[in-house]
């Protein structure tokens, strides 16, 4: 069985990533993309489903042991684990090196005290876990493969098979230092080069270190901001500039249930956002990289606006169930695609224009078609703004009028409006200004129920929605209008879980909920940290800093965090580590230093 969510590190190369368990076990590995067929799937399934783990040697009979520590090498994605044995004490470091060539999977073994016996098990599966490999020696290396795809696995360690799976047993002393690499390469190509594993560790290093140097933040937050920052940057997919919404698919939202969905593509919402977090810390490269990736994602046909892409900007992300993987703790089906990137969420209009005002804000060179892509948009708004659609969260109810969707098509206008009166583009100003306010009295008029003094989740609805915490946020209205602070407090009162974090909206458990789904979900931790940038904003700063501490108490060892937390169990679930769960981190960090809002 798979380790908890939280048992598991990130590491990548800015093309895909792989997920270690504390037991030294890489249960999750798509090659050579993110979006690519699984190698390791373990974590959606058995070890039958491809697995690679190096640690002590164990009984057949027993479970692995786990690390007895884990860390980070510095503000790096060098991952280091150490296992105290009654034998003595051994680290195993495991890294992506940034790639220029084949992708690789490297990890060092090294003894730190006595003599420790070590395992390296090596199973890979082809095609998430169906198709066994064909394994073999070729001029003194091992290769696996399967119709397009090759592994070569390269290790000084004597290597032999077993029920379909490589294996080296060896022993490490003080000063031993045994590499372990894998390699992909279309099996129609040449061999890869042999790695250099030592070489690449150092490279690796200096890589993650010339990075951090550019982040701007240096707060009372530093290590949650860097380390969110990091994971940010592992989640870009470095050739096109497209940022994966997080590098796993069908992580349960419901542990056992259906809420399973694939992250690896690129949200248009998710990557404006993340976008705006990188622009505040300091990186205007990664913005400039997907600025490119969404002009030539959206091309000429900005009418047609997907809400997500591939990462190299593919528009056919269809959806398909794998059943023979079982799932998380059985939580099935198990999707790959995502049969969510046609639907009509006009919401994105917002962000996207956001995160294009804010470059231009930033002192992010000038596009042209930028500023041009930005006004289509716009002209599409102005025919659609009010219609229903399927809103922030995806629903697959039916469509509604969903009060954040309009809000966020107020912001496109005035964000281009603003475009315009800088100068720096040409459109109908008086036009736009009139839809601007009308979109606005609409949302005051439709959206708001005096009785209660909330906004609500739709229009005609008496539900609400965590996602109108970004009213205030968004500048629709000042934070110290009466009807913001009755939304914050309503939220607080009705989506809050009994340990303060925020739900997305309500969810009965039965077949009616507003998303169209069966079953419950946890809180939403980017909802937790908006509700902790609102209480700032409002005044209530000691209140905002207690909830933003004990948000960050939610990440795991490394500081990585899933997409939701469920309050009955008491663990991290959904896909891992999630975007959407670091921007907000980082967001809501900036705004309380700024304010001066924390301890110490």
């Amino acid at each position: 069985m798979a380790g908890r969510i939280e048992d598991y590190a990130l590491i990548g190369d800015m093309q895909t990533a792989a997920l270690v368990c504390r037991d030294g076990t890489v249960d999750w590995l798509c090659l050579p993309r993110f979006d690519s067929h699984a190698i390791f799937a373990g974590l959606l399934g058995t070890e039958e489903h491809g697995f690679w783990r190096i640690g002590p040697a164990h009984a057949a009979d027993a479970q692995p042991p786990r690390a007895a520590r884990r860390t980070y090498r510095g503000d790096s994605l060098i991952l280091e684990s150490e296992w105290d044995t009654p034998r003595g004490t051994v680290r195993v470091t495991d890294f992506m090196p940034p790639r220029d060539g084949a992708p690789q999977l490297i990890r060092i073994v090294e003894g730190v005290s006595g003599r420790v016996p070590m395992r390296s098990a090596l199973r890979m599966r082809f095609s998430y876990g169906r198709v066994v490999p064909w394994v073999h020696k070729h001029e003194g290396r091992t290769v696996a493969v399967a119709g397009p795809d090759s592994v070569w696995f390269d290790t000084d360690c004597e290597t032999y098979g077993k029920s379909l799976t490589t294996y080296s047993d060896f022993t490490v002393a003080p000063g031993d230092r045994i590499a372990f690499t894998i390699s992909w390469e279309p099996s129609h190509k040449q061999p890869p080069p042999l790695p250099e594993p030592e070489q690449s560790l150092e490279a690796t290093e200096d890589f993650w270190r010339e990075w951090v140097e550019h982040c701007t933040y240096h707060g009372p937050y530093r290590e949650a901001v860097i380390r969110s920052l990091i994971t940010l940057k592992a989640l870009t997919y470095a050739p096109t500039g497209g940022i994966v919404a997080a590098p796993t698919t069908s992580l349960p939202e419901d542990v056992g249930g259906v809420r399973n969905w694939d992250y690896r593509y690129t949200w248009l919402r998710d990557a404006a956002i993340t976008l705006s977090s990188l622009l505040r810390t300091g990186y205007r490269e990664e913005a400039r990289a997907w600025r490119e990736w969404l002009l030539r994602a959206v091309a000429g046909d900005p009418e047609n606006l997907q809400i997500m892409y591939g990462i190299a900007g593919e528009r056919e992300l269809g959806e398909a169930e794998l059943d023979w993987l079982p799932g998380y703790e059985n939580s099935a089906p198990v999707r790959v695609g995502n049969g969510a990137a046609h639907q009509l969420q006009l919401d994105v209009y917002g962000e996207v224009t956001e995160a294009l005002h804010l470059g231009h804000m930033t002192g992010l060179a000038r596009n042209d078609y930028a500023s041009l892509l930005q006004l289509k948009l716009i002209r599409y708004l102005e025919q659609h703004w009010d219609e229903p659609d399927e809103g922030i969260w995806e629903v697959r109810g039916p469509r509604r009028h969903f009060v954040h969707s309009k809000v966020m098509a107020w912001v496109a206008v005035d964000r281009t409006i603003k475009l315009i009166e800088s100068g720096d583009a040409d459109g109908p100003l008086e036009k736009w200004r009139e839809l601007r306010d009308d979109i606005h009295r609409d949302v005051c008029e439709k959206g708001y129920d005096k009785e209660r003094n909330t906004f609500t989740q739709s229009y005609g609805s008496k539900e609400l929605d965590a996602s109108l915490l970004l009213i205030p946020q968004m500048g629709f209205l000042p934070p110290d209008d009466k009807r913001v602070i009755g939304t914050i407090e309503a939220i607080q009162r009705e989506l809050s879980t009994s340990d303060g974090f925020i739900l997305r909206y309500p969810t009965s458990g039965g077949d009616e909920n507003v998303d169209g789904l069966p079953g419950d979900e946890g809180a939403f931790l980017a909802c937790s940290f908006w509700m902790a940038d609102d209480l700032a904003m409002i005044g209530r700063v000691d209140e905002a800093r207690k909830l933003f501490e004990k948000l960050l108490a939610l990440r795991n060892d490394l500081g990585l965090l899933a997409e939701e937390w469920d309050p009955r169990q008491k663990r991290q679930v959904g896909n891992f580590p999630q975007a959407f769960s670091h921007v907000p981190l980082i967001d809501t960090a900036l705004r309380l230093t700024a304010s001066g809002a924390y301890g110490g």
